[in-house]
């Protein structure tokens, strides 16, 4: 398997899904499956003071909803288990002790009121934050007797002092650090579990990783990785540093401004294919203008040599016009089974599928999502209340005409036929004298609940004759 492409999306379980792990979730498979290769999904669970019960199930979901389904990991398996970091921490004890024997890290004893203080003095003297090595120089000898005698510490990563480390990203090519910007990272903490820097170099190396696909954020933990994999005499993999994701006022998305969960997005009605199609987007682009994409022709277009290092902007509008293109263009079948929660939810009925697809194929041509959709739905099943502008309109000769013609005719109407329904708005042109918007406006008003809206003929194929017939009764005076 060494020349096998192998990537992996490996999520804390501290919450939702965010986005943009989505995106890194979505990069990592189109780049398997382009190249044959495997997507792996890991748990990294050691973090222990910040696991939400219920996160790992919820990340699970969100993947599947979406349709990211990956080739080893929980529920699923593989040769490489287990995919729970949480069940691994003897393998990464062993190489923090081995770290330890080489002089590439050391146990360091300060306590959380040391290391505060550390940092007030530091801002104090205007100096960078970060641990300045003062347990580096304690004698091997001496730091045994202290852990023997059960004095808490954690291992730190002993990295060099002086010089620069250069490493190659796919993205951003050549990029270069000094050692003395990079400080010495914890790797075990006090409570025995590793921290992320240590676990997934350890879990990359053994599960053959090829590529490390991950957001900008960790460009700046690279070196410490890299000198890791040194130390261990380990090939590294490829580094992939995508680009942030950024609010439209340029700072960096968070939940403060929005909304940045998966499954808040599809909770309000956002479809899968646009919600990947948008997301796929944040920082890669086709070689030409090509904006919408199934996630087949995704994979197939798929390349790193075009993806940005520029931040990609989180456009709501676009997603928007995206979600809006998907709901009119996919299979209607497919919208119905989509939107029925959302009918449930906001207390529609759904028991004759006829009525609802007519009541779907009609109205996903003129919202954005299945939450709007249903919202839009609602005047097909329930009366409208008309508001005191629309209701004096309503008590008007020309309308009241009109009212009492159509429920009178109605009953011998055949709703579906469109021929007859013109012949009727013909006759009424005749019988009331009206025409025009003074014809159109009151009939869309009782059936619609609007002076503008669908055609007449579409709305009576919708609510039918007895619920017409009652609407405009019930606007009789």
């Amino acid at each position: 398997m060494k020349n096998q492409i192998r990537v992996r999306f490996a999520p804390s379980p501290t919450g939702y899904l965010h986005v943009g792990g989505l995106r890194t979730a979505l990069y990592d498979y189109l780049y398997a499956r382009k190249t044959n290769g495997k997507f792996i999904l890991r748990i990294e669970d050691t973090d222990r003071t910040r696991y939400v019960e219920g996160a790992v199930e919820n990340l699970i979901k969100s993947l599947n909803e979406v349709g990211l389904d990956y080739d080893e990991g929980p529920e699923v398996g593989g040769e490489f288990g287990p995919y729970f970091q949480s069940e691994r921490t003897e393998l990464y004890q062993r190489y923090a002790r081995e770290l330890v024997e080489k002089g590439a890290a050391y146990p360091c004893f300060c306590t959380t009121e040391d290391l505060e203080k550390m940092r007030e003095e530091q801002k104090a003297a205007g100096t960078g934050i970060g641990y300045d090595g003062r347990c580096r120089h304690i004698d091997p000898a001496e730091a045994q007797r202290r852990i023997a005698a059960g004095e808490p510490h954690v291992i730190r990563l002993k990295v060099p002092m002086k010089g620069e480390v250069v490493f190659y990203d796919v993205v951003r090519g050549r990029v270069a650090f000094q050692w003395d910007t990079v400080d010495d990272q914890v790797l075990i903490k006090s409570d025995g579990y590793p921290t992320y820097h240590l676990a997934n170099v350890v879990d990359d190396h053994h599960m053959e990783v090829s590529h490390v696909i991950r957001g900008e954020e960790w460009l700046s933990s690279t070196p410490k990785h890299l000198f890791m994999y040194q130390q261990f005499g380990w090939k590294p993999p490829k580094w992939v540093h995508l680009p942030l994701i950024l609010n439209p006022d340029r700072s960096k998305l968070s939940k403060r401004q929005g909304d940045v969960a998966t499954e808040d997005f599809l909770r309000k009605g956002y479809l899968p294919e646009a919600l990947l199609n948008f997301i796929a987007l944040l920082g890669w682009h086709d070689s030409g203008d090509r904006e919408l994409f199934t996630l087949d022709e995704l994979v197939r277009a798929f390349s790193f040599k075009r993806i940005s290092k520029a931040g990609a902007v989180f456009d709501l509008e676009k997603l928007n016009w995206m979600n809006q293109h998907y709901m009119k263009t996919l299979d209607l079948g497919y919208i119905v089974i989509k939107a029925l929660p959302f009918f449930q939810d906001a207390g529609l009925p759904v028991d004759d599928m006829e009525q609802l697809r007519l009541i779907i194929d009609f109205s996903r041509e003129r919202v954005h999502t299945l939450q709007e959709l249903a919202e839009f739905s609602k005047v097909f099943f329930t009366t409208p209340i008309l508001d005191a502008e629309k209701s004096v309109f309503a008590t008007q000769d020309a309308a009241q005409k009109i009212f009492a013609f159509w429920a009178e005719q109605i009953p011998s109407l055949d709703c579906n036929d469109d021929a007859a329904i013109n012949a009727l708005i013909k006759e009424t042109t005749k019988v009331c004298g009206v025409k025009g918007k003074e014809l159109y406006f009151p009939l869309r008003l009782a059936l619609f609940g609007d002076y503008h809206g669908p055609e007449v003929a579409a709305l009576l194929r919708i609510i039918g004759k007895e619920e017409a017939q009652k609407r405009f009764a019930g606007l009789l005076l």
